[in-house]
């Protein structure tokens, strides 16, 4: 995994970056730490110099894993928090992707069960299709 960090506006001092890579550790589940081909880019900073109060500093993170792009961006009034709502964000899409893979893995391996059974109809196992196609799959099964 390759890790690119970057600071606008702001000096990066030890205790941020110990901060931030201990809260991106927990990445660790859904990312390949050994896996080159996984970029992190993450930036912190300041949005302006001259603001005192409200929503100042940002964090935002970019992950390309193949043709797979993840991001979340965050402004906070301190740096700490914008990085804890960056991460939840940015482990909520993972969590997400990684959902949506293993269902897919499941719902084949229900498909290829019932192909081997021989119950297979072609239409109870592949869930929901997209709306245009819930009329389509509405007419086929009235004409059983």
């Amino acid at each position: 995994m390759k890790f690119n960090l970057k600071a606008t506006n702001i000096t990066m001092n030890d205790g941020i970056r110990s901060y931030l890579e201990k809260r991106l550790q927990s990445l660790d589940k859904f990312l390949d730490p050994a896996d080159q081909t996984v970029i992190v880019d993450v930036e912190l900073g300041r949005t302006t110099r001259h603001h005192q109060r409200g929503d100042v500093f940002f964090a935002e993170i970019n992950i390309h894993r193949g043709r797979e792009a993840f991001r979340a961006v965050s402004d906070r009034p301190d740096l700490s928090s914008a990085i804890d709502d960056m991460h939840d964000e940015i482990a909520g899409e993972l969590a997400s992707r990684k959902g949506r893979k293993l269902s897919l893995a499941r719902r084949s391996g229900q498909i290829a069960k019932a192909i081997l059974k021989g119950s297979y109809d072609g239409l109870g196992y592949l869930g929901r299709p997209a709306r245009a196609g819930w009329r389509y799959l509405k007419r086929l099964v009235s004409r059983r």
